[in-house]
C-alpha cells in the first residue's frame, strides 16, 4: 500500500511539478504573448484538459443552439458592459502556389441571403441582443498584474486537483507578479495597453450600425474572459434591458477550445445559475471563417498591402495564425488546424479570382514550453524562408480580428527584425481586419441569418440547413472536447541523460517539487519570503 501510495503521490507531483515549470518557463525572460503559449494576453492559449482518443470534430461551426437550465446568479459587478442600441431605452514548411481550376474542392463559402428575413424579424416580437465575445486584455499598465491573476486563477489555465484547489488564488498571486514586470515592458511599448477593449467596443458599434441598416433593431453587447467588461458584466445587462433574443458571436473566425470553447464553456455556468435566462431564446456561432464577407474582405485587405510592393507579383504571403498544442488537435479533436487551412485556401481562391497568383505558406506562432505545438513554426519559417531566397514577404494575421499585442509588437517588432536578419529585404504587414466595412457587414448578416434558429430545436440533418452544422447545446459541444477534463500529456515521459528534452523535462520537474513545497509552507505557516517581499499578505 505504502508503494502504491508513493506511486500516486511521485506521480502527481511529476504532472504538479511540470505545470508550475512551464510557468517557470514563460518567467525565464519568454515573451507575454497571447494564449497560454503565447502571451501577448490579448489572447491567451488556455490548457484545457482533454478527453484523449477523441476523434470526433466540429469542423465547421457555424450556429449552434445553447441550452439553459435555472437558477439564480448572485452578481455584484460594479462597471456595466458598453451596449449599442438601435433603440432608445523543425518541420520542413510548405511554400504553396495558388490554387488553380485542378485543386482540390473547397467547402462552398457560405454566403449572405438576408434580404427576405428582415421584415419577420423586425415584426417579431422581442429585443434583440448580439453578445460578442473575447478574451480581453489590461487597458494600463496597472491593469497587467489583476489582469493575470485573473487569467491564473481560472481552473481551465492551472487545473490543480481537487485536494490542492486551496492554492489556486495563492498560486496565481504568484505567477502574476513574478511575470507583471516583464510583461509591462511589451505593453509599454504598444502605448501602455491592450487596444482590444477600444476596437471591440468600435466592433460592436458598428455591427449596430450595419444591423440597423438592414431593419434589425438590435443591441450590441461586449464580454470579455478575464478584464472589463466581463461576461458576466454583459450578462447582467442584457438581463437589465430586457433582452429576450440573444446570438451570441465570438470573435475568433476559426473554432478552437482554447478561445471560444473557452469562452462557451463560461457562458454555459452562467446559464445554468440564471433563472431569467431560461426563458431567453439564444443561439451561438461558434466560427464564421468561411463566410463570403469574411473572405472578400481579407482579399480586399491583402491586394491592397501588395500594391505597396515595388513587384507585387514576387512577394510571399505569410499567413501566421496564433498556435495550439499539438495535443488539442491530435488527441482533443480540436478542428482548429483543419479550419485554419480551409481558410487560407478560400481566401488564395479569392485572390486567385484577382488574378493575384503569389506564392504562400501558412506557419503557427507564439509557442511556449516543451510541449509541441502546432508546426511549422512562423519563426522558424521566416529564417527557412530568408535562406531559401524569398526577399519579399507579406504577414497576414490570419487569426486575430483585432489589433493588439500579437499583432503589434510580436509580429511588427519581432517577427520583422528576425526577417531583416534572415535576408528578407521587403517587408509588409496585413492589418487586423477591425471595422472594415464588408466584415462588419457579412457579421451583421450572419446575426440576421441565426435569428430564425433562435430557440429552435437541435436538428443533427446538416443537409437541412446548408450553412450550419448540425445543432446542439453548448453542452454538447464542448463534451466533444472536454468530458473528462483530463490533463494534457506530458511531452516526455522516459528518462534521457544529457542534455536532452527529457532530462531538462525531468530535472525541471524536481526543482519545481522544491518550488511547490515553498509554496506550500508560505500558505499554511503564514511566514516566508514571499511574505516578506509583500507577495502574500503577511497574517496579523
Amino acid at each position: 500500500m505504502s508503494s502504491l501510495f508513493f506511486v500516486s503521490c511521485n506521480s502527481f507531483c511529476c504532472l504538479f511539478v511540470f505545470i508550475l515549470k512551464l510557468e517557470l518557463l514563460l518567467l525565464c525572460g519568454l515573451h507575454f504573448n497571447p494564449f497560454f503559449s503565447s502571451f501577448p494576453s490579448d489572447y491567451v492559449n488556455l490548457l484545457l484538459p482533454r478527453s484523449p482518443g477523441s476523434s470526433q470534430m466540429v469542423s465547421h461551426c457555424s450556429v449552434i443552439q445553447m441550452d439553459s437550465s435555472a437558477n439564480s446568479l448572485n452578481s455584484s459587478k460594479t462597471s456595466l458592459p458598453p451596449r449599442y442600441s438601435c433603440w432608445s431605452g523543425k518541420q520542413s514548411i510548405s511554400l504553396k502556389q495558388p490554387l488553380t481550376k485542378y485543386s482540390l474542392p473547397l467547402r462552398a463559402v457560405l454566403t449572405s441571403n438576408t434580404r427576405d428575413m428582415s421584415t419577420s424579424l423586425v415584426n417579431d416580437d422581442g429585443k434583440i441582443g448580439v453578445l460578442l465575445l473575447n478574451l480581453g486584455g489590461p487597458e494600463t499598465l496597472d491593469d497587467v498584474q489583476p489582469f493575470l491573476f485573473n487569467l491564473f486563477a481560472d481552473p481551465d489555465i492551472i487545473r490543480l486537483p481537487r485536494l490542492f484547489r486551496f492554492l489556486q488564488k495563492p498560486l496565481a498571486q504568484f505567477i502574476s507578479v513574478a511575470r507583471a514586470p516583464k510583461s509591462k515592458e511589451g505593453y509599454a511599448s504598444i502605448g501602455g495597453g491592450s487596444p482590444l477593449r477600444k476596437i471591440t467596443d468600435e466592433q460592436a458599434e458598428e455591427l449596430r450600425k450595419a444591423l440597423c441598416k438592414k431593419d434589425i433593431p438590435a443591441k450590441v453587447y461586449v464580454g470579455m474572459r478575464y478584464w472589463h467588461p466581463f461576461t458576466e458584466e454583459a450578462i447582467e445587462q442584457i438581463k437589465k434591458d430586457g433582452i429576450t433574443k440573444l446570438v451570441v458571436l465570438p470573435l475568433y473566425p476559426q473554432f478552437s477550445i482554447s478561445t471560444s470553447g473557452s469562452s462557451l464553456r463560461l457562458l454555459e455556468s452562467i446559464f445554468r445559475e440564471d433563472e431569467y435566462l431560461v426563458n431567453m431564446q439564444h443561439t451561438v456561432i461558434p466560427s464564421w471563417y468561411q463566410r463570403e464577407g469574411y473572405i472578400k474582405a481579407m482579399g480586399d485587405l491583402i491586394e491592397n498591402e501588395l500594391k505597396n510592393f515595388e513587384q507585387p507579383e514576387k512577394v510571399m504571403i505569410f499567413f501566421s495564425a496564433h498556435g495550439v498544442p499539438l495535443a488539442y488537435v491530435e488527441e482533443a479533436g480540436d478542428p482548429y488546424k483543419a479550419e485554419m487551412e480551409e481558410c487560407v485556401d478560400l481566401i488564395m481562391e479569392e485572390l486567385e479570382k484577382r488574378r493575384l497568383t503569389n506564392p504562400y505558406t501558412l506557419a503557427y506562432q507564439s509557442r511556449v514550453g516543451p510541449v509541441e505545438w502546432l508546426k511549422p513554426y512562423t519563426d522558424e519559417t521566416i529564417i527557412e524562408l530568408g535562406q531559401r531566397g524569398v526577399k519579399s514577404l507579406l504577414a497576414v494575421p490570419i487569426s486575430f480580428v483585432s489589433e493588439h499585442i500579437e499583432t503589434l509588437e510580436e509580429i511588427d517588432v519581432e517577427y520583422k527584425e528576425l526577417a531583416l536578419k534572415s535576408g528578407i529585404e521587403k517587408w509588409g504587414r496585413v492589418p487586423a481586419l477591425g471595422c472594415q466595412p464588408t466584415f462588419i457587414s457579412d457579421l451583421a448578416d450572419a446575426v440576421i441569418e441565426s435569428l430564425p434558429y433562435v430557440g429552435a430545436m437541435a436538428v443533427s440533418n446538416i443537409e437541412a440547413r446548408q450553412s450550419l452544422v448540425p445543432l446542439g447545446s453548448v453542452e454538447e459541444l464542448l463534451a466533444v472536447y472536454d468530458s473528462q477534463r483530463r490533463e494534457l500529456p506530458a511531452p516526455v515521459t522516459v528518462w534521457e541523460w544529457g542534455w536532452t528534452k527529457s532530462a531538462e523535462t525531468w530535472n525541471g520537474r524536481a526543482a519545481m517539487l522544491a518550488v511547490v513545497v515553498l509554496l506550500f509552507l508560505e500558505v499554511t505557516t503564514g511566514e516566508g519570503f514571499l511574505h516578506q517581499w509583500g507577495i502574500l499578505p503577511i497574517s496579523r
